[in-house]
């Protein structure tokens, strides 16, 4: 069965932007959730968790009919949470770098101007979801909502970086003053692992002879 990742932090390391109850409740609750409602539907379908858990987004029709839906939701839970505790860190988060700051200083100006555009795109969200950084089909950089637990993948994105959006991500904190989560989100923000998959992405692009 899948499990939850485990985290390369403490839950207390994040106060005050972050507090302690609210990090356990999110790992230990909300992704153990849809975690364990996937791993159920998967198990009651035969399956023999030969794939993994991005790869399985593209086996969906393999799978009852009747339970797909259900498994690409609670399989975006997972996947959309997973990034999220890889995009943020509450002792040194670091800011885009490589090719990845390349990319965002030519697009926006600055990082200032970077995280101002997350911050915007982030408080047009309807609803519940994450606002996300991706990799569109056309090799450009996008900042975009999804709504409730959909997965960039769904349409052929890569994702790097995301803000969980879900009122359980904040409300114990901020109520319903999602700006004040979003301007404290800066400083937990976390572009590691965002960097080194476009790095990646970049050095694949070059061996295969092709340019953004």
């Amino acid at each position: 069965m899948y499990k939850l990742p485990t985290l390369p932090y403490t839950y207390q390391a994040f106060e005050p932007y972050i507090d302690t109850h609210t990090m356990g409740l999110h790992y230990h609750k909300h992704e153990q959730n849809y975690l364990n409602q996937l791993n159920s539907l998967l198990i009651k379908n035969q399956y023999d968790f030969r794939y993994s858990l991005s790869e399985l987004l593209y086996h969906i029709n393999e799978f009852a009919k009747e339970d797909q839906e259900n498994i690409l939701y609670n399989l975006g839970g997972v996947l959309n949470h997973n990034l999220y505790w890889k995009s943020i860190n509450p002792l040194q988060p670091q800011r885009p770098f490589g090719n990845l700051k390349t990319y965002v200083d030519s697009k926006y100006g600055s990082y200032d101007k970077f995280w101002q555009t997350i911050k915007d795109t982030a408080m047009k969200l309807k609803g519940s979801g994450y606002t996300f950084l991706v990799i569109k089909e056309n090799g450009q950089l996008d900042i975009i909502n999804v709504a409730n637990q959909e997965t960039p993948l769904s349409y052929g994105y890569v994702p790097l970086f995301n803000i969980d959006m879900w009122e359980h991500a904040y409300y114990l904190n901020y109520k319903n003053d999602k700006a004040q989560y979003l301007d404290n989100f800066g400083y937990i923000a976390d572009f590691t692992n965002a960097s080194n998959i476009f790095n990646d992405y970049i050095s694949n692009l070059y061996q295969n002879n092709n340019v953004l």
